[in-house]
């Protein structure tokens, strides 16, 4: 499934795939024993059985166990977690959103940090469409 066809991912499903891409494979009670709160072990079956199905992850038979894998590139699912964060708090705009991270951090950014934003800002500017 191409990434512009993945389904959104929720709260829990981002901290399950959190899970995976810091353990690298995992199965469903290893999983359960990194998540906060108390998760029931058939929630936490359902929730990988409904990453695969949206294309997150796959998972490999062993030992008569489901071990599951992340498929998306960390940073894909990273720009997911963003854009529903750019949506939920700021509008659904980036303008807002790095205003708040500028007003955020801003004061302790680098020269060379607010260079390289710079040169960002200007490589989007040349690309935009008018």
């Amino acid at each position: 499934m191409r990434k512009s066809q993945r389904a959104p991912l929720t709260r829990r499903e981002h901290q399950i795939m959190d899970i995976l891409y810091r353990l690298e494979r995992a199965t469903a009670a290893e999983v359960m024993g990194e998540l906060s709160g108390d998760p029931h072990y058939s929630t936490v079956r359902t929730q990988l059985r409904l990453l695969e199905e949206k294309g997150y992850v796959r998972h490999e038979e062993e030992n008569l166990r489901y071990v599951y894998l992340p498929v998306v590139p960390q940073a894909e699912a990273g720009h997911s977690a963003l854009k529903r964060l750019m949506d939920t708090f700021f509008e659904g705009s980036t303008e807002n959103l790095v205003a708040a991270l500028l007003g955020v951090r801003g004061s302790r950014l680098s020269r060379k940090e607010l260079d390289r934003l710079s040169e960002m800002i200007e490589n989007a500017r040349k690309g935009a469409k008018r």
